[in-house]
């Protein structure tokens, strides 16, 4: 950030800072962002909003240009952030509805310790595959798989999903004209195509997606002591219910070391949890991924 910025955006109040992180946020993630957004979020005026609005300007008067036939404010192609982000932050505030306090520093606590995680994906991938999200837009990206390695490619993404291990997107591959899950992380390049989409590219299509499962998960019966994992999970009467998309299911049952054998014959060490219910997986288009199937 130029350090002009830096001096101006710290003789302000943490409260219109946190207003204009607000439209800073939304250009950068959404590419769009209206007055009427910013008064709805921080329940403040319509004189406000407007002076909000102006002085944003006055920072970065190349990031926005207003067209006034939408009244909504759109990213341009010379934005640059006037606030910097955390990208597990942003992941987490994007997946949980994000709300203020966006452009603060995160601190570490000596006495509370997250797990170690794989690196993030690169802001500047999040906020291309977020606005092509939320503005119903095609990606031309270079992606690089396990399986063909580098390639180019054409999605639909729809949704920005963390699997227990690692941030993916959900999206309609143009090639296969199949709904498939992207590594976010092993994209190196996203153009965010000004082309609109068809409907059996829409997350409306996506059956996977689209129907939930409910599950029914109990203690691997195989254990000695069943009432310590009724307690990990916070189990009624033995039983965990939970309502799950069919795209999700085997990334759960991996993360959480369900069994999911016929028998349940895994080992209950490894895998404390098995599904009760398992005759819903006769109808579970792809269950490579859960354990004791394949």
């Amino acid at each position: 950030m130029p350090s002009r910025i830096c001096e101006q955006l710290n003789n302000l109040s943490h409260a219109q800072r946190e207003r204009l992180a607000f439209i800073d946020f939304c250009l950068q993630y959404f590419g769009q962002v209206a007055r009427a957004d910013l008064i709805r979020h921080f329940n403040t005026g319509l004189a406000s909003g407007t002076r909000d609005f102006n002085l944003y300007k006055k920072l970065a008067c190349n990031n926005l240009i207003l067209k006034h036939e939408t009244k909504q404010y759109y990213r341009t192609a010379d934005f640059k952030a006037i606030f910097q982000y955390d990208a597990e932050t942003v992941l987490a505030h994007l997946s949980q509805g994000f709300g203020n306090g966006l452009a603060a520093e995160i601190s570490s606590n000596s006495h509370c310790f997250d797990a170690i995680r794989l690196v993030p994906p690169k802001n500047e991938i999040i906020a291309s595959l977020m606005r092509a999200i939320q503005q119903r837009q095609a990606i031309d990206c270079c992606y690089v798989s396990l399986s063909s390695g580098k390639s180019q490619r054409e999605l639909v993404p729809h949704a920005i999903v963390n699997n227990g291990h690692r941030w993916h997107v959900r999206a309609f591959d143009r090639h296969s004209s199949q709904f498939r899950d992207f590594v976010c992380t092993r994209f190196t390049k996203i153009t965010v195509l000004e082309q609109g989409i068809d409907h059996q590219e829409s997350a409306a299509s996506d059956l996977q997606w689209n129907n939930f499962l409910a599950l029914q998960l109990i203690p691997h019966p195989k254990l000695s002591h069943p009432l310590a994992i009724e307690l990990d999970y916070g189990m009624h009467e033995g039983v965990l219910n939970l309502s799950v998309r069919e795209a999700l299911l085997g990334y759960l049952m991996q993360q959480w070391h369900v069994d999911c054998s016929v028998e349940q014959s895994l080992n209950p060490r490894q895998y404390p949890l098995a599904l009760a219910n398992r005759e819903l997986l006769s109808a579970v288009k792809n269950v490579t991924l859960l354990p004791g199937v394949c």
